[in-house]
C-alpha cells in the first residue's frame, strides 16, 4: 500500500439511476475500507451527472474510485467526462463501459468472437411491428421460456422470466420503463455463476468462480441485495474442465469489450456444461453482499486490500 501513501482518492457514488441505493452502499463500503488503511479519501456524493462533473472539477484528488452503478455512471459518459478533464479513475475506459452497458451491442460482439451467449431478439419501444403476440408465441414455441430485460440496466432491474405471452407482455411493459431498447432472450436452464476478471502487472486472469444459489425464485434485485436470502459458494463446485472453460470464456468476454483492471462476468451454466455469457459489469457492486469481494476473499484478500489493489492497478494503466 506504500504506493498510495501520498495519493488522495475521491470516491464517486450516489447518482440518480434506479441503482442509486446500491451505489450508496458500494461507495460507503469503499470509503470505510480506504479509511481503515489510513489513506487520504474524499467522498463525492453526487445527485446528477452535472453534479458529478462539478464536484470532480473542484476536487484536488489524484484518482477517483467510480462506485456508481447504472445509467451515466457506468455507461461510459462519466468516464468520458473524466477523460476530457484529464482525471484518473478506476476500472475500464469510456468505450468499454459503453459497450458493456448496452447488452444489445455486447451480445453482438460476443457472437462475433464466438463467445457463447443466449439467443435473443431485440425489441424497440414504440416500434413493435406487426402482430407482436404472434411473434412472442413463436419465440415460446422455439425456446419454451424467455427472459425480458432492458438493454441498458444492471442489478437485474426490469428483468422478467416468462413462460407465456401474457407474462412476456408484462415484462415488456416493465422493462420499457427503463430503456427504449429491450432484449428477449432464450432462458437457459442451469446454474447461475459469476467470474471476476482481474488485471495485475500485465496479467489477465479469472479469480475463483462464485455460484449463486437463490433460496427461491431467480436472482433478482431483492435476492441480490437482501442479506440471507441467497446462498453463495466460492469456489463453485464444478468439474475441473468446466471450471477452466468458464474462466476462459469470462476472460475472453472481458478482453472482447476492451475492459481494464477488473470486471465481473455473469454467466449461465447450462445443464450440458456450456457457459453462456449474460453480461459484463465494468463497475460491479462493492457492498457487503457483493460478488467481487467474495471472489477476492477466496484469494485471501481482505476487503480493504481488494479496494486498494483496484486503485493501484487503475493508476498503473496511466503509466
Amino acid at each position: 500500500m506504500e504506493m498510495l501513501k501520498n495519493v488522495k482518492i475521491g470516491v464517486i457514488y450516489g447518482g440518480d439511476s434506479p441503482e442509486r441505493e446500491v451505489s450508496l452502499a458500494s461507495g460507503t463500503a469503499v470509503l470505510k475500507a480506504l479509511e481503515e488503511l489510513d489513506l487520504k479519501v474524499e467522498p463525492l456524493l453526487v445527485s446528477s451527472a452535472l453534479d458529478a462533473v462539478s464536484k470532480v472539477q473542484s476536487s484536488r484528488c489524484d484518482v477517483f474510485f467510480v462506485a456508481l452503478h447504472g445509467s451515466w455512471g457506468e455507461d461510459g459518459r462519466l468516464q468520458g467526462a473524466l477523460d476530457l478533464l484529464g482525471k484518473k479513475y478506476t476500472g475500464s475506459g469510456h468505450e468499454s463501459c459503453a459497450l458493456a452497458m448496452d447488452k444489445r451491442v455486447s451480445k453482438a460482439i460476443f457472437e462475433s468472437c464466438k463467445i457463447p451467449t443466449a439467443p435473443y431478439v431485440v425489441l424497440q419501444r414504440d416500434k413493435f411491428l406487426g402482430n407482436l403476440n404472434q411473434k412472442l408465441e413463436e419465440l415460446l414455441c422455439l425456446w419454451q421460456a424467455v427472459v425480458v430485460k432492458p438493454s441498458g440496466c444492471g442489478s437485474t432491474v426490469g428483468v422478467t422470466i416468462a413462460r407465456d405471452v401474457e407474462t412476456i407482455c408484462k415484462g415488456i411493459r416493465e422493462a420499457s420503463q427503463y430503456d427504449q431498447v429491450l432484449l428477449v432472450e432464450k432462458y437457459i436452464p442451469g446454474r447461475e455463476i459469476t467470474v471476476t476478471v482481474w488485471e495485475e502487472e500485465g496479467k489477465v486472469e479469472a479469480l475463483p468462480i462464485v455460484e449463486i444459489i437463490p433460496k427461491e425464485g431467480f436472482y433478482d434485485y431483492r435476492a441480490k441485495y437482501t442479506s440471507g436470502i441467497t446462498r453463495y459458494q466460492c469456489p463453485a463446485d464444478l468439474p475441473d474442465e468446466v471450471g477452466a472453460r468458464v474462466k476462459e470464456v469470462a476472460v475472453a468476454s472481458h478482453l472482447a469489450l476492451g475492459c481494464r483492471v477488473y470486471s465481473r462476468v455473469d454467466i449461465r451454466l447450462s445443464e450440458d456444461g456450456t457457459p453462456y455469457v449474460l453480461e459484463v459489469n465494468t463497475a460491479p457492486g462493492m457492498t457487503a453482499t457483493s460478488l467481487v469481494p467474495k471472489a477476492a476473499s477466496a484469494m485471501g484478500w481482505s476487503f480493504p486490500e481488494l479496494v486498494a489493489r483496484i486503485v493501484i492497478n487503475s493508476l498503473r494503466k496511466y503509466k
